[in-house]
């Protein structure tokens, strides 16, 4: 099981983006911690049904259990540190803290057939 990182605590307690939790996070993820505030601001994290969906550049990613399908989560993640995470499941957890979630009342798998 993940432990929570301090800066979720921060988040879930102001229910925004304060600028003391974008400073932790992107202290603990740099790069992939400045993606996912950039996709939650953009509003491109959906929960289906089925699946929580990260809409990335090029796909959709499903983000499930902290695991993501993205190829940086399957190659260039250490699956064994815990704090390791791509900037789609670190996204679904800022838009799930501040409720940024845009929720689809329909299954992603119906969906992705039309994708």
């Amino acid at each position: 099981m993940r432990e929570t990182p301090p800066w979720l605590d921060r988040l879930e307690t102001a229910g925004e983006l304060t600028p003391d939790a974008v400073e932790a996070i992107l202290s603990a993820h740099g790069d992939r911690g400045q993606r996912a505030i950039e996709a939650v601001s953009e509003r491109r994290i959906k929960r289906y049904l089925d699946f929580v969906v990260v809409v990335g550049y090029g796909d959709e990613y499903v983000v499930e259990d902290g695991g993501c399908t993205c190829e940086d989560s399957m190659y260039n993640l250490d699956q064994a540190d815990p704090d390791q995470r791509c900037w789609h499941a670190i996204a679904v957890d800022i838009a799930e803290a501040i409720d940024a979630v845009d929720h689809h009342d329909m299954w992603y798998s119906e969906v992705r057939e039309f994708i």
